[in-house]
Order: structure tokens, then C-alpha cells, then sequence
């Protein structure tokens, strides 16, 4: 009967839309050695103080020459070497060739490299046994980055696919966006710290163990606030106490509308609530908000749906708030899946999956089984969700799905 009950819940791509809309990078920014800056966001574009490759050079070992002077016949004399780190010094004899390595520095006169496999050396020098245009094998400076021109826009997200490079243009700092401080807190009763005995009726809260996780992966400060009892007077205190020390506030558990959940009311004192029930399964109870200073996310209690939530809305919200102007969200593809599906009517359902190939090399999808919201184990199985339709019921197997890969954040390997 729940789809009897969604007309007044929004979508994901209205609540990423608000989420996205409200919010904006920080603006303070911090000058940090290279060597620690993997994670960090970049502040401003990075420009490049040098050419690369810095000087003309070979593509190529074999032999340089000047194009003009090779007639197609006649043996050229070598009349030097110019191998990297140890260049040839002066110009390039008239008629000659020289014998150039990989990386090493053009010399004066030549402005053409013939790879070795297509000469032959004689006693009277290098004869050219495969026809070549000017100008081959030759790298230029500036070829592949020019002095002066921007390598990486600002609000690109440092890691091993730039650092490198940055480091090979002698830049030793870069000045990127400050840490975002994140404030984590459960709420109930009924959770016990990981660690500690279980009295009756309690369970671990892994929660916030999960979400710390996640919040270290996107390289944040966070600032654990620890379990809260089901008392107004001490989750309002955390909330001001949070709110005073962070850019963002996180909560699990307590969005819901139970007796004891009391987060909306103090919400509703402390700040302004951006929207509260979503049109996703599992997640639904989801708030976002605005504190006095900090932005506020409140996640579901239960396990899959607090990560889910965590995924899908915390992590574009977070690279928003971080500068991080070039995240993608995840890219979802269609495939069969060779399992039937239960799904209800009236929510867009992510549930847990596992993607494989067939024994001819075709890509299928498969449930990774029960998807209670409390079976966090779906997650541990699973490497992708399976993206069903707010409108799509049950689906037979072999019928086609959406299915969206998990990023590092759920990656298990």
C-alpha cells in the first residue's frame, strides 16, 4: 500500500537540485606543500611556470639531421652525440647526421630525427633506408603544456593522476580550499559505542563509525560528537555546539516521525529545514537544512538506508561545500539482470547488486539477495546498485536494468 503515501515525497534529482542550489564552495583557502596536498582541492587555477617538454627534443633514439641537407642517397657522417642529460654541444655540421637518444636536447641544425630501425651504418656513415618528412620525432618545447597556460582549473581535486605532473613542472606548493569540518552524531538509546558490552535492547552504532569512514575517504575533519540520548535538551545542545564548530552537521537516526524523534522540532528552532521525506528506497526520511553557521544532513537510522542517503546526497553536497567543481555523479548503464527483482510501486529504488560478465563476455546483474535496509552485509556482496524506476514494480529475470557502479567510497577492493 506505499505507493498510496508518496504523493508528498520529492525526488532525488529535485532534492540534489535544492541541495546543489543552496549551497556553495567555501572561500577560505590554505598554501600547502605539494607532498600533502593529495585529496585537497585546488583554490586556484594552477598555472605552469615552465614548457613542457622544456627544450626541443627526440621522440626517438637514431640520428638527426638537418631535412634540407639528405639528398635520399648519399651516407651521412655522424659528427656527434647527443644523448639526455649530456647534450651536443655547438651546431650540427652541414651534411652531417648525429646520433641522438630519447629525451636528449635537440642540437642547432637539426630539425629531423629518423628512428634507428630505419638506417644502416657504413663506413662512410648513416645511410637512410626508409623515406621520412621534416620534422619527424621531433618533440617541441612546450609541446604538451605551454609556459604561462593554465594545467588544472581551480576545483580540481588533487590526486595521482595530477600530482605527478605538477611535480614535474617544479611547483613544490598549490593553494587549495581549507578542510571541511564535519560534525557526527548519532541519536537513541538504544546504541552502544563499538567496543562496548550490549545491555538489553541495545545495538552497535555503526552508523557513525560507516559514515566517519566515508567522511575520511573525501578527506574532511571530523569532529565526533558521539552517541546522544533521546533527550531534547541534550540533541538541541549538541546541534548549537556542532553548529558552532563546523561547516556541516551530520546526523543518523531521529528524522523519522517516532516519539522520540526530535530532530525536525529542534531543527525548526535552531534553523530552517530545506525538505525532510524523499521518494527513495531505502533512505526516505532524509532531512537537509541550514543551522545558524553550519549546513545540516540528517541520514536514517538504519544501517543501508544511512549509507545510501550518505552516497547519493552527502557526497555531491560535500563536494560542493569543498570546491570540488569537477565530481561527476556515478554513470549508470543498462544491462539484463539474471535475477527477479521485488520492487513496490512509488519510490526509486536502489538496491544492492552484483555485476558480472557471462561466458561471452556480456555484462549482467544480479540481486545480492534480501534488501531489508537493516542487511548492511548487502553492501559487502554487492559492487553496484541496481537503479529501479519510482514507477516500475517487480521485474522478471532477464529484463533490462539500470545499474550505477560503486566509487571508491563502497568500493571493497
Amino acid at each position: 500500500m506505499e505507493q498510496n503515501h508518496t504523493n508528498d515525497l520529492i525526488s532525488l534529482d529535485v532534492a540534489l537540485e535544492k541541495l546543489l542550489s543552496q549551497t556553495q564552495a567555501m572561500t577560505q583557502t590554505e598554501i600547502i606543500p605539494l607532498t600533502k596536498s593529495a585529496q585537497r582541492v585546488i583554490a586556484t587555477d594552477l598555472i605552469s611556470p615552465i614548457n613542457v617538454p622544456p627544450f626541443d627534443n627526440s621522440a626517438m633514439d637514431g640520428y638527426g639531421l638537418n631535412f634540407a641537407d639528405w639528398d635520399g642517397k648519399t651516407p651521412m657522417p655522424i659528427a656527434g652525440k647527443s644523448f639526455a642529460g649530456n647534450p651536443m654541444q655547438g651546431r650540427l655540421t652541414q651534411g652531417c647526421c648525429v646520433r641522438i637518444m630519447t629525451g636528449a636536447p635537440i642540437p642547432e641544425g637539426v630539425d629531423t630525427v629518423v628512428m634507428q630501425e630505419s638506417t644502416e651504418q657504413t663506413e662512410q656513415g648513416i645511410v637512410f633506408t626508409e623515406s621520412f618528412k621534416k620534422g619527424n620525432n621531433v618533440r617541441k618545447a612546450g609541446e604538451d603544456i605551454t609556459r604561462g597556460n593554465p594545467v588544472f582549473p581551480a576545483g580540481t581535486l588533487l590526486s595521482t593522476a595530477q600530482l605527478p605532473l605538477i611535480a614535474s613542472l617544479g611547483i613544490s606548493e598549490v593553494t587549495v580550499y581549507r578542510r571541511l569540518k564535519v560534525a557526527v552524531f548519532s541519536t537513541g538509546d538504544e546504541l552502544q559505542a563499538v567496543g562496548q558490552p550490549l545491555a538489553d535492547g541495545q545495538i552497535y552504532d555503526t552508523n557513525r563509525f560507516a559514515v566517519s569512514l566515508m567522511l575520511e575517504k573525501l578527506n574532511c575533519e571530523v569532529l565526533d560528537f558521539g552517541v546522544i540520548p533521546d533527550s531534547p535538551e541534550k540533541l538541541k545542545q549538541t546541534f548549537i555546539e556542532a553548529d558552532r564548530q563546523a561547516d556541516l552537521v551530520i546526523s543518523s537516526g531521529g528524522v523519522s516521525v517516532g516519539e522520540a524523534d526530535y530532530t525536525k522540532q529542534i531543527l525548526d528552532e535552531l534553523g530552517q529545514i530545506g525538505f525532510w521525506k524523499l521518494a527513495i528506497k531505502p533512505g526516505k526520511p532524509f532531512a537537509f537544512g541550514k543551522l545558524s553557521s553550519a549546513w545540516f544532513c540528517g541520514l536514517p537510522g538504519n544501517p543501508v538506508s544511512a549509507a545510501l542517503t550518505f552516497y547519493q546526497l552527502v557526497q555531491p553536497l560535500i563536494a560542493r561545500l569543498n570546491g570540488h567543481s569537477q565530481w561527476r555523479a556515478p554513470i549508470r548503464f543498462k544491462v539484463p539482470t539474471i535475477t527477479p527483482l521485488k520492487k513496490s510501486i512509488g519510490r526509486l529504488d536502489f538496491q544492492r547488486g552484483v555485476l558480472s560478465t557471462n561466458e561471452q563476455g556480456q555484462l549482467q546483474v544480479a540481486t545480492t539477495g534480501h534488501q531489508g535496509s537493516h542487511i548492511f552485509s548487502s553492501f559487502s556482496q554487492a559492487n553496484c546498485f541496481i537503479v529501479l524506476e519510482r514507477e516500475r514494480g517487480h521485474v522478471a529475470a532477464g529484463e533490462m536494468v539500470e545499474v550505477e557502479m560503486f566509487n571508491y567510497l563502497l568500493k571493497s577492493e
